[in-house]
């Protein structure tokens, strides 16, 4: 059988189009300012603006600033969402796995189907994924237990018109005034409930509809809900996830670093240097996963779990 061979200009076709997105995206950014910035010049769109400043009123019960519990998942899930995106791509962009791993039926986890050989990327990533829903049961409990919920969950439909509000603001680089010990923007609002409530799950139920541990069988299941679905939602979601973190990263850092870095790893209102330290050393904690993440030390750990092969 013949190896397929790339097309002699495939590679320069792609570094062609990469070369010209750069300045289209540019160029696209600044006409977005200029309509921006043209709109809010408008009498009625500035008396929009003054009537909706970007910001929905919270319930009256609502807590104020950030418990050490947030911090310690904030951090959790940014590391697993990290190692996620990585494996995830490795397990799409793989030819060659480095590594393959067979569940072991005797061990606490058990299911229907028979056990399946997969790759180290694979189950390393479903590993992940695993630790992720986890983490992220406990922060639902928390969310709701301690009322934190009320900061990230639309309480009023005025959130859909400070949205708009707060979005025109930022898109004309007058942007709107940051205190998210208090209450984030509704754009924010609206960001963080499609995260945690709308993708978070999307992830976990077309990951899951895609894993050794669906019911092969079950046929009826199956039809109502095809893997080709899951498949088609899955890849977007990692998108998503992406888009938001870079987003998410700029604005922390251009909104008031010290004192942002400080309310979601310092636990406190000011502008001093703490924050900064612990969010720089929940970094190097990240990067070193990231480049441990290697089968060298992957098949130790996975033949804990299952038998490892080449």
């Amino acid at each position: 059988m013949a190896t397929p061979t790339k097309k002699p200009g495939a590679a320069t076709g792609k570094r062609s189009r990469l070369y010209w997105m750069v300045p289209a995206v540019l160029v696209a950014l600044v006409v977005v300012v200029l309509i921006a910035r043209l709109l809010v010049g408008l009498p009625a769109v500035a008396s929009f603006v003054t009537d909706y400043p970007g910001q929905s009123e919270l319930p009256g019960n609502a807590p104020v600033g950030f418990p050490a519990w947030l911090a310690w998942q904030h951090f959790l899930n940014a590391f697993f969402l990290l190692l996620i995106i990585r494996t995830g791509w490795q397990v799409r962009t793989t030819t060659r796995p480095s590594g393959h791993w067979t569940r072991n039926n005797k061990g606490l986890i058990r299911t229907r189907n028979a056990p399946t050989k997969i790759s180290l990327e694979l189950w390393f990533h479903l590993t992940l994924d695993a630790l992720w829903i986890l983490n992220g049961l406990v922060f639902a409990v928390l969310l709701l237990a301690t009322g934190q919920w009320m900061r990230i969950v639309p309480t009023s439909w005025d959130v859909v018109p400070n949205a708009l509000s707060a979005a025109l603001q930022y898109a004309s680089l007058d942007w709107p005034t940051e205190d998210g010990w208090i209450n984030y923007n509704a754009l924010q609002l609206l960001a963080y409930f499609v995260t945690v409530f709308i993708a978070a799950p999307l992830a976990f139920i077309t990951g899951l509809r895609m894993s050794s541990a669906w019911p092969k069988k079950a046929a009826g299941l199956n039809k109502a809900y095809p893997i080709e679905w899951a498949r088609a939602v899955h890849f977007p979601v990692m998108l998503y996830f992406v888009a938001f973190i870079v987003v998410h990263i700029f604005l922390v850092l251009t909104t008031g670093a010290l004192r942002n870095l400080n309310h979601m790893y310092g636990v406190r209102d000011d502008d001093g240097w703490f924050g900064f330290w612990v969010f720089l050393a929940s970094v190097a904690v990240m990067v070193a996963a990231w480049f441990l993440a290697r089968p060298i030390f992957l098949r130790p750990i996975a033949s804990l779990m299952g038998k490892v092969s080449r």
